[in-house]
Parts: structure tokens; sequence; C-alpha cells
């Protein structure tokens, strides 16, 4: 891109390119110069709008973080409609998407970025303790609506089924069937002896 020229949103044009380049080269091909590459902008761009090159993987982690705080508000919306089960399947996709799951290899390849998002979540894994927590503040809306047991352990219900999910969505070439979630979902609910 020429000098000069003005970018519309850089930031967005450089997650956007970012995550496209994990999605093609995975975390190790993921660098300042490829980013800028794929976004067509010179690489002082980046350094215009962060820091540092973690400064900048640190503001695409959070950009996701809070795309799952906006998921999470969905899906609370939804208690007490649909089914359990069909609501919780319906909404692991978004949060195991490949670009997520990229990330959070990422998050996890990387010491200084992983230090960097948990300063600014207090989250031990970012994106998958916000996942959890989102799977967590659903089922308790749910239990508080009598649609799941009085005495599930959403504490432990949640972080079993984001396990079990992550595994499904990590263990496949692209998305898994729905069948296959919805068997997950159906597992760990029964488990707490939780109405489907």
């Amino acid at each position: 891109m020429p000098t000069g020229v003005a970018i519309r949103d850089p930031r967005g044009q450089l997650f956007g390119a970012a995550e496209r380049v994990l999605l093609r080269d995975g975390p190790g091909g993921l660098t300042s110069r490829a980013v800028t590459t794929e976004a067509g902008v010179a690489k002082g761009v980046l350094h215009q709008h962060f820091a540092d090159f973690d400064a900048f993987l640190a503001g695409l982690a959070l950009d996701r973080v809070a795309r799952v705080g906006a998921q999470a508000a969905a899906l609370h919306a939804m208690a007490g409609s649909g089914t359990v089960a069909g609501n919780l399947a319906a909404a692991l996709p978004d949060l195991f998407s490949p670009v997520v799951l990229a990330l959070i290899r990422l998050v996890i390849a990387r010491d200084e970025l992983r230090a960097r998002l948990r300063a600014a979540t207090g989250s031990r894994i970012p994106l998958v303790s916000e996942s959890t927590a989102m799977v967590a503040g659903y089922l308790a809306a749910e239990r508080g609506l009598g649609r799941v047991a009085a005495g599930a352990d959403t504490g432990t219900l949640a972080p079993t089924l984001i396990g079990a999910a992550h595994l499904l969505f990590t263990d496949v070439d692209g998305t898994p069937e729905p069948a296959a979630v919805a068997r997950v979902v159906a597992a760990v609910l029964a488990a707490a002896r939780c109405p489907p």
C-alpha cells in the first residue's frame, strides 16, 4: 500500500490478516512480516497501532475474548428456550472455530503472550477460561429455571464439557458432525443427571 493512503479500520484489517495467516501457516508462521504482507500494508502500520508484536497478538486474542463475551450473552438469553443440550451443541462450533483453535495453540506456545493475556484478563488459559465461564453461566441460569438438576455442579460440568469439546474439535479436520457434538454434550449432561 502506498505511503500516505488512509487505511480503514487498520486494527481490524491486521487482525483479519493474522487470522488468515494462522489458518494457512499455523502459529509458527505468524510473524509481523507475514501479517503486514497478508494485509497489504507497510510493516510500520502494525507498529503505529501496537507497541510490539506481542502487544498485537494480545490485542488479537483479546478481540476474540470479547467475542466470547457476546456469545455468552446470546447463550444466556436462550435459557428457558429450546433444550439445554441443543443450545449448548449449537454454541460449541463458534467457541471452537478453526481460528479460535489456532489462537489457543498460539497462546499456549508463546509465554510472553500468555503472560500479557493473564495480566489483562485474569484467565489462566485465555479463550478456554472465558468459554468455560460462558458454559458455567448458562448452566447456572438453566439450573435456576429448573432445567438442570438442582444439585448439578456447574463449576465441574462446564470445564468437563469444554475439555471434551476441545478434544473433539481438535481431533477432526474441519468441524465435527453436529451429531458428534450432540453426543458429547448429552454424555456430559447425562453424567450430572440433567434433563435434555
